[in-house]
């Protein structure tokens, strides 16, 4: 192995652009400006429209990524301000967008010291997200998708009670 005396002035800039390099620092000639196309997707189908999709135009949403090979973004959303920035980006780069609650998020929705007996706070929480959204994603115009997130074994409470405010919702409204 060939052995070269490096001095420390020479070997400062080579640690500096090795260490540029490795943490993503761009020292050199700045490449083009990054920009995504404003419609991702091809059109969507035509019982897909802009608010929160169920029933049939959601299978409908579902085959048509399939068939088009495309992944629909879900987010965990905790404030009015993390659904709202959701559906911006959706309406900016050409949606549609899976609006997630979990457990957690939806008693940071309700405040951590609302009173969480029984889960009562996660619970209100995420059904408040869910209303929030089905009020304001229409202004966006994107389809979007309301969803839980993953749920053990002991938050099972939690999501019994999702699934009661839903049917409740489901009685008054005829959709989920």
């Amino acid at each position: 192995a060939r052995r070269t005396n490096l001095s420390l002035s020479q070997l400062g800039p080579m640690l500096f652009s090795a260490t540029a390099l490795v943490s993503g620092l761009n020292v050199g000639p700045r490449a083009g400006t990054i920009t995504m196309q404003t419609k991702t997707v091809t059109p969507l189908p035509a019982s897909v429209k802009p608010g929160v999709v169920t029933g049939e135009a959601l299978w409908d949403l579902l085959q048509h990524a399939k068939e088009n090979k495309y992944a629909i973004p879900a987010v965990n959303v905790v404030s009015s301000c993390s659904i709202s920035s959701c559906l911006e980006a959706a309406a900016k780069y050409g949606g549609p967008m899976i609006v997630q609650f979990s457990r957690g998020g939806g008693q940071f929705i309700a405040g951590k010291t609302a009173d969480n007996a029984d889960d009562a706070a996660c619970i209100a929480g995420s059904v408040a997200g869910a209303l929030h959204v089905r009020q304001v994603a229409e202004l966006y115009g994107v389809p979007v998708i309301l969803h839980t997130d993953h749920c053990q074994r002991s938050w099972l409470p939690w999501f019994d009670g999702l699934m009661d405010a839903n049917e409740k919702y489901f009685k008054a409204n005829g959709e989920p």
